[in-house]
């Protein structure tokens, strides 16, 4: 009898230059989507493919709206999203609660973004393979989901405190949307 050997591939980010483990399957390219289910600002449910299915979607995963990297991302996706038409969605998943989403946006004037609350289950972060284990944040991360819910194209920041790389993202959404 032969025996195998698994080795198990730990996935890790950095934050601030330390390795920090992230929790939950890598997301590939050309694959499904997963589904999810987080809280929008009103504490209600929402569960992406009944919400989003024929649309295209843009996922910012985000360590909290509250810091000046998140800040910049989202305000920078939201005035991108006016160039993209009516189309393409683009959502904001934090741990950050509810309400102090709804507060930040209100405070930002975020018109196109919508925010979403994975602070409940963590099932975005744990689908999507973003959950920090050891801050139990998410790490951040741009995922494009075209319009069959097909995962068209994932940067995960190995740096958390790191901007995304805004131009292939938009380039990759540019292409999508034409």
């Amino acid at each position: 009898m032969e025996e195998t050997n698994q080795i198990e591939t730990r996935r890790t980010v950095l934050f601030r230059g330390q390795s920090l483990t992230l929790l939950g399957n890598e997301l590939k390219t050309e694959e499904k989507a997963p589904n999810f289910r987080v809280l929008d600002n009103e504490m209600m449910p929402m569960k992406f493919r009944r919400t989003y299915s024929g649309k295209t979607a843009v996922i910012l995963s985000l360590p909290s709206l509250d810091t000046s990297v998140c800040d910049i991302e989202t305000r920078r996706f939201n005035r991108e999203a006016e160039k993209m038409g009516p189309n393409v969605e683009i959502l904001a998943v934090s741990m950050d609660l509810p309400f102090a989403q709804k507060r930040w946006c209100g405070a930002a004037n975020i018109q196109r973004v919508k925010t979403y609350s994975d602070h409940l289950k963590a099932d975005f972060g744990k689908s999507y393979g973003v959950l920090v284990k050891e801050l139990r944040l998410l790490a951040r991360a741009v995922f494009i989901i075209d319009k069959s819910g097909t995962v068209k194209y994932v940067q995960l920041v190995p740096e958390i405190t790191d901007e995304p790389d805004y131009e292939s993202a938009l380039g990759a959404l540019k292409q999508m949307v034409k």
